[in-house]
This record gives C-alpha cells, structure tokens and sequence, in this order.
C-alpha cells in the first residue's frame, strides 16, 4: 500500500528504519510512538523513523521545500528535527521544532537551503529519504503524529555546481570497480561491524593501487550537521581521488562488548586500532592495495582518530605515508584525547606528510612538530562542520589533491 502524499510521488507505507519508535500509518497520518526506554550512552539520546524513496531517490527538483504538519499528543515537549536527506554523498535539510503538549506546527524543509559559503547542501533530484527525528531521546515516553507530508512551492531548475562530484551509493553487494560495498573480514560475515569498501572505477585484477583509509565522524545531529557515526559517510578519500586510481576504505569504531558499530566515542580503541590493521591487510593481499602507500584520513571524531588511533601502537602507526585530517585533530581534549597524550602518540608517526583542512596551526603545530614530518595548512571556507568541500572544485580541495599526488610520488 502507497499513499500520494509527496506531489506526484508515493511514499511507502511501512518506514524502512525505526530506531527508538515504533510507527504506523492511520490512514494519510503517520503514528510516532515511544516507551520508556534506559539509555546507554550518546547516541541514544536520538530516535527516528526514515520514510525511503520508492525505487531509491525522488526527484524533487520542480518543488522549493518539503512540509509535514507535525503534532505533539503528549504531556511532555519534544525536540525534533524532520529532515530531507540527499543522497549520493549530498546531505541533508533539516526542519528544527520544539513542540509543546499538544503543539501542531507546520514543519518546511528548503530543498535550495546552502552552507554559509552559498555550496548547496543536496541535490534536489536525489532525495533518498525523508526522516522524522527526535533529539534527547532519553528515558521519556514519546508520541507524535505526522500528516500532509508533500512537496510543494515551486523553485527554478536545478544546476549542478561546475565539477561537483557524486559518491557511488552505498550497497549490500560484493567488491566491484566503482562500486562502494559493506565489507566484513573473514570470519565476521553476517555480523554488525563491517567497512565501506570502494574500488576505484579503474581498478583491475592484478593491480597495484594506493588505499585511502577514512575515519567518520561522530553521531551528531543539529541543524548544521548530519552525521550519523558510521563508516557510510566516508566521502573524502573519494574527493580526493575523483573516485580513480586509489581504493578507498571507510573504517569503523568497533565496540566487541555487543560486537557493534560504535556511532559514539571510539568504541574500544586498541579494537578499532586492530580491526584498521586487518582491514588494510586484507585490502593489499585481496585488491592490490599498495603497502606503501597508505593513508588515513577523516572528518571531526575521524580526524583526532587520526592520531588518537592511528597512532595508538607501532603496528598501526607504521603503516601510514600520510594523514589528512578536517575540523579537529589529536590533542583536542575530546573523549581523552589530550594534548600530553597526542604528543607521546605523534613520535611515532613514520610518515611522510600530513595535510590540515579547516584546523589551527595555533592549537595543534606543537603536535605536527613532534611528528617532525611536512603539514599543509588549509581552510575550506565552508563555514560549516561537514565534509562538503572535498567533493567541489575549490582552493583547499584543489590544494589537497595536489598534496596527495605529491605524496604518492615521494620515496
């Protein structure tokens, strides 16, 4: 069963994902609900249900925004965000609310809405889902309904940004060139923790190819930030490759205590350090990464990852010719990452160079000297905690992927 309430479009009538709530549809209006719940940790602070798009993106280029009529049954306020989300490495609008007891808002997501640099947050031709989300989820039970869910207004054709990039959808499927897939090592086939494992579209059998390992950010949702923790959202390596010549690996935090994913943290780290370590193993013997040249790179939480567990024992930090890193670095303070510690980490770096994106030379040089090695210092001018920047043409993206061509080529 379908209902026809995105214009011309059909949503399913069964959400794809339920996280924290359960959901149903009453005819046109779309039951939320919530019991109490212990909560864990961080990332059980959300809750969320995600309505897909039949057939895997909606075109919504012809409409402005996308509206529901959101209501709060409860006793209690929620704070809530209705989000439109991109796909194909674009990310994501929001809707932000807080909805008294029984508060009924009009909730607008502006499908042009930009970073503050005027880049476009998505690709209104390639909408994956649409996502109803409530903040400090916590211990409360929660209700909300949703109806009148559509686009509507109309907007001026859409045009892709000169030399703008799209990432391969992530999927359920075996390794193939220009494919990026869920890859669990031997042994850990139907398990929760996997890798995203993307072979370039030039990559043949017998190859030898540099490999470009990424750490993602922390689970984190506010209106400037879509970040789900997880490995899917790894996008700079392809940025910095254009998707050729180099594998690229997304590279989870692994928590063994429930043998999960951890959105939040850094799970266990010598076990996210050690699952790194298999995983590059299994790239160079199985795809032909190129053991000498490796990198890691990642965004926010992935970034202090950099050192924090890219730099944990000699094992790991010996594999590394370089490290890039976006928006924070080892050193930082956060989650344990302090300054003492970063420092005792940097000196065993083995590498070559490391390349800074949008991070201050004031607060982290003394780690860069104690590494000893080359940095490059860049800003993005985003204005914005996202990876946006690495998949358009500007200075810092330019600069960046200049700076990994010149690693490559050094001894």
């Amino acid at each position: 069963m379908t209902f026809p309430l995105l214009a011309s479009l059909a949503l399913v009538a069964a959400p794809s994902e339920e996280r924290g709530l359960t959901a149903a549809w009453e005819g046109e209006t779309l039951r939320i609900a919530g019991e109490s719940l212990e909560a864990r940790g961080p990332a059980d602070r959300y809750a969320w249900v995600t309505l897909p798009a039949p057939g895997g993106v909606w075109d919504l280029s012809k409409h402005a925004k996308v509206e529901a009529e959101v209501t709060n049954p409860s006793d209690e306020r929620v704070d809530l965000l209705l989000w439109v989300v991109g796909d194909r490495g674009w990310d994501a609008v929001p809707a932000p609310a807080t909805l008294a007891p029984g508060e009924t808002r009009l909730l607008s997501c502006d499908l042009r809405e930009t970073w503050p640099d005027k880049t476009p947050k998505i690709d209104p031709r390639q909408v994956k889902q649409v996502q109803m989300m409530i903040l400090r989820r916590g211990n409360k039970p929660v209700a909300l309904s949703m109806r009148n869910l559509r686009a509507t207004g109309e907007a001026p054709a859409w045009t892709m940004p000169a030399g703008r990039l799209e990432v391969p959808p992530v999927e359920d499927a075996a390794p193939a060139p220009g494919k990026r897939v869920r890859f669990r090592l031997p042994g850990d086939e139907g398990k929760a923790v996997y890798s995203i494992l993307h072979l370039p579209g030039d990559w043949k059998a017998g190859g030898t190819y540099p490999v470009i390992a990424e750490y993602p950010g922390n689970i984190f949702f506010v209106p400037g930030c879509y970040s789900t923790g997880l490995p899917d959202q790894c996008i700079i390596g392809y940025g910095m490759t254009k998707g050729r010549g180099a594998i690229c690996v997304g590279l989870p935090f692994v928590d063994p205590t429930d043998g999960t994913i951890a959105e939040h943290g850094w799970g266990d780290p010598d076990a996210t350090a050690d699952h790194a370590v298999r995983m590059m193993e299994e790239v160079c013997v199985k795809f032909g990464g190129d053991r000498a040249n490796l990198l890691l790179t990642g965004f926010s939480r992935g970034a202090l990852a950099c050192g924090y567990i890219g730099l944990r024992n000699d094992r790991i930090a010996a594999l590394w010719k370089g490290f890039h890193a976006c928006q924070h670095y080892d050193g930082d303070g956060w989650n344990g990452a302090t300054m003492e510690g970063a420092l005792e980490r940097a000196k065993r770096f083995r590498g070559r160079a490391v390349f800074q994106t949008d991070n201050s030379p004031a607060a982290f040089q003394a780690v860069m000297d104690a590494m000893k090695t080359e940095v490059t210092w860049a800003s993005s001018g985003l204005g914005a905690h996202a990876t946006a920047m690495f998949l358009d043409e500007r200075e810092s993206t330019r600069q960046l992927r200049e700076w990994y061509l010149r690693l490559l080529s050094t001894p």
